[in-house]
């Protein structure tokens, strides 16, 4: 269908061109979503390496600790002796949940202790560190 004749209307009404026009609009709005779906997950897994990069900053204190860190894909996973901190990125949010290894859920996860949703990187690292001092004496 040529461009000049979806812009302008057909001078009768017609069936076929009120359906190749929904169907356009059909399309435009599901390439946008797509689109923007595409771009949260690319915001949200940047984010994941950001907050990866600040966790391994430091190899030392992680040694000191008995700390082990893991990155898999949108979900930073920061593991001591006893317990499981996990933060998970999607749709711009972060949640950050602290398990323990000792309660294990019949599905083999270590059994949820505390949850909270943030906004940012820098509050997910924030929320980290207090789970981590919760659990570190």
């Amino acid at each position: 269908m040529s461009l000049s004749r979806r812009v302008s209307p057909p001078s009768t009404l017609s069936l076929k061109h009120a359906f190749e026009v929904e169907q356009a609009r059909r399309e435009a709005e599901r390439f946008a979503r797509e689109e923007a779906e595409r771009r949260q997950q690319e915001e949200d897994l940047a984010r994941a390496e950001q907050l990866y990069d600040a966790v391994i900053g430091d190899p030392g204190f992680l040694a000191e600790h008995g700390l082990t860190v893991d990155w898999r894909r949108y979900t930073v996973i920061l593991e001591g002796e006893t317990f499981r901190l996990r933060t998970y990125f999607e749709a711009g949010k972060a949640s950050v949940a602290i398990g323990d290894k000792r309660q294990v859920a019949p599905t083999g996860a270590a059994s949820p202790l505390k949850r909270e949703e943030v906004d940012s990187v820098a509050d997910a690292l924030r929320l980290m560190a207090q789970f981590l001092a919760d659990e570190i004496h």
